[in-house]
């Protein structure tokens, strides 16, 4: 599926005109206007993207910079409702300085009209915003009401740009260089989203080794992004890609299909969850979760990251909501742990706790409380310290394998059912995507609220 559309170059078109982004963002000969070109700042349209159905609207920054009146504002809202009506995504293209000021209070009840629209529609239809210029008050508001946020190098949010709200709001999921690559980041996720397809485990290549993508040594950090690519058919779109990035949310395409991956990344703080890292992930299995998109988690994680800086961060609270997201998740979802899964973090990437549709580990995997050489110190503190010092590594040694055996090794999670099964890492892909198409499809009966 073709997705790529826009080839406007900045200078060549105005591209604060709405129309002139409606036809780039819509597949060639299938835009439709739903209204008038008026003086409400508001355009909305019907069309194609990639040849799936979907409606947008766009604000017009060549009409009082793209200020919201009352009747622009009941264009975005009929836009919206029509969405939902004919259960297609809706794309809003924001360039706007919010309500306009000489309608007053009247502007501002239409304002939060269009805010209770987009609640209405939320995990109903996939709802995507393209920041592309100044958005203030309810022009803010408004993107941060939907799925997924697009900021193009020119966009802003209240007074501030891309860099605060890409790396440490969590606002915008996805920053681009200009304004054309962010309708085409759009595009894409609109025709994923609004065209999931089918799971097809006979497609499916078994003899990928996906272990040759980590390091010989199992202590080594290493960038988990070239595993994620190597398990999708093609390569998807990281959201929040600059926003905690020791974990990576991905969409993409696994045997046919639409699915979401989370994914802890070792190169990054080594993989640990922390404050940012759970709430990031929450969020993303919460939208997978309404939207219908099931989950593919890989699991390589040492625990959650400890310090008092943590805890300011609200680590507890925070972290209860990726919990609480997995737990309450009714798509299928699928766990990979590719090298150890440790203590509390185990738990919350979803585990067998959880439900997880199946659990899957590749052979040298570990689960337990803690890794085993830091658990034998704690264990066997008196023993090793009595033990002489020419004897203490190989005493030390020989625990540790003991407590793999009896806390961390794949053969115990077999036994006690938190494991379904050891896999070959060229074996993987095709599991998962058999356990994946076996589950009943689901969807989440809930919104997805912005956390």
């Amino acid at each position: 599926m073709t997705t790529t559309r826009v080839d406007v170059e900045s200078g060549a078109v105005d591209l604060r005109d709405p129309e002139v982004l409606l036809r780039a963002l819509f597949d060639p000969g299938t835009l439709r206007l739903l209204n008038r070109r008026d003086t409400s700042g508001v355009l909305s349209a019907r069309g194609e993207v990639g040849g799936t159905p979907a409606i947008a609207f766009a604000t017009d920054a060549t009409r009082m910079g793209g200020a919201m009146g009352s009747e622009g504002c009941r264009h975005i809202v009929d836009a919206i409702d029509a969405a939902v009506r004919e259960r297609v995504p809706v794309v809003g293209l924001w360039h706007s300085g919010g309500a306009r000021l000489a309608e007053g209070a009247v502007a501002l009840d239409a304002v939060g009209q269009v805010f209770a629209a987009m609640v209405r529609a939320s995990g109903r239809v996939p709802q995507l915003s393209v920041v592309l210029g100044p958005a203030a008050g309810g022009a803010a508001y408004g993107p941060a009401l939907t799925d997924i946020v697009i900021m193009s190098d020119a966009g802003r949010i209240f007074v501030t740009g891309p860099d605060p709200h890409g790396r440490r709001s969590g606002v915008v999921h996805i920053t681009t260089e200009d304004d054309a690559t962010a309708l085409n980041k759009a595009r894409v996720l609109a025709a994923m989203l609004g065209r999931q397809g089918r799971i097809s485990p006979d497609d499916v290549a078994a003899d990928v080794d996906l272990g040759a993508l980590l390091p010989d040594q199992p202590n080594r950090a290493y960038d988990v992004k070239p595993l994620v690519r190597a398990l999708l058919d093609e390569p998807g779109v990281d959201l929040h890609d600059k926003w905690a990035p020791n974990i990576v949310t991905t969409l993409g395409r696994f045997a046919g299909r639409t699915v979401g991956v989370v994914a802890n990344n070792p190169l990054r703080l080594g993989g640990c969850l922390d404050a940012a890292a759970a709430e990031k992930a929450a969020r993303f299995v919460r939208m997978c979760d309404a939207l219908g998109v099931p989950l593919i988690v890989i699991v390589d994680v040492p625990g959650y990251l400890p310090g008092l800086g943590q805890e300011w961060d609200g680590v507890v609270r925070r972290g209860a909501k990726l919990l609480h997201a997995f737990a309450e998740a009714v798509v299928p979802r699928v766990t990979l742990v590719t090298r150890k899964a440790y203590g509390g973090a185990y738990i919350a990437m979803n585990s067998r706790s959880l439900g997880a549709t199946a659990v899957f580990a590749w052979p040298s995997a570990e689960i337990a409380v803690m890794g085993p050489s830091a658990a034998v110190n704690i264990l066997h503190r008196k023993k090793l310290a009595a033990t002489p010092p020419e004897e203490r590594d190989a005493v030390r040694a020989r625990l540790i394998d003991e407590q793999i055996v009896v806390a961390g090794g794949v053969h115990r999670a077999l036994e006690i059912g938190v494991v379904d099964a050891k896999v070959e890492p060229t074996q993987t892909r095709k599991r998962i995507a058999e356990a994946l198409a076996a589950a009943p499809a689901a969807r989440g009966a809930h919104g997805n609220i912005p956390l």
